[in-house]
């Protein structure tokens, strides 16, 4: 059985993306509901607003949903709308096109489900590792360069450095480690026999 004969339904998922409440999703859903309906597809839509650096709970969800094959391709407004970095970017398209599922950017005119759009893809999975190892050096060289220059690195001592920090939270770490590791192998004991 092929990839693309796993995927539950032919589906797809249109996904659209605003930083704050103060902006809309408006024109990049008259795109995707356009392209949908020009290629016959029938959709979902899937729209975020006001989503963080760390926290885009409509897109999680919807990874879930393509992840379980639920959809056949997912169609986004822009890449910059789907993904924060380039390296959140070419991860998860790399995830999901192994998967078989068709990944399409309306605006860039990226369809990574055909020849071309692989290339794409590959041209920018080398220009994204370029760009890692450029920061990567250019860092390197900064901290070589502070050093030669006698400059202390790291964070500045503060107040909270002249006290002892308290053990409290290692030690409870440690103990459900054990606690844990214990039960695992059938040994069942109270937690403060653990912290002698």
């Amino acid at each position: 059985m092929s990839k693309q004969e796993e995927i539950i339904t032919g589906k797809v998922a249109l996904y659209c993306r605003v930083s704050t409440g103060k902006q809309t999703t408006d024109n990049q859903k008259l795109r995707l509901v356009q392209y949908a309906n020009d290629n016959n597809l029938e959709y979902d839509l899937y729209e975020e607003v006001e989503s963080t650096r760390n926290t885009r709970p409509i897109k999680q969800n919807l990874l879930q949903k393509l992840r379980a094959r639920e959809y056949s391709q997912i169609i986004v407004f822009k890449l910059d709308r789907y993904a924060r970095s380039s390296r959140e970017l070419i991860l998860e398209i790399q995830e999901l096109t192994d998967k078989g599922i068709g990944f399409v950017s309306v605006s860039d005119n990226l369809d990574f489900t055909n020849a071309v759009g692989r290339l794409h893809f590959q041209i920018l999975s080398a220009f994204s590792e370029f760009e890692r190892s450029l920061i990567s050096e250019r860092t390197k060289e900064g901290i070589n360069r502070a050093k030669s220059q006698g400059k202390i690195l790291g964070r500045p001592k503060g107040s909270k450095d002249s006290k002892a920090r308290p053990k409290s939270g290692y030690i409870n770490r440690e103990v459900n480690k054990r606690k844990f590791k214990d039960e695992k192998n059938g040994i069942y004991k109270s937690a403060e026999s653990y912290v002698k």
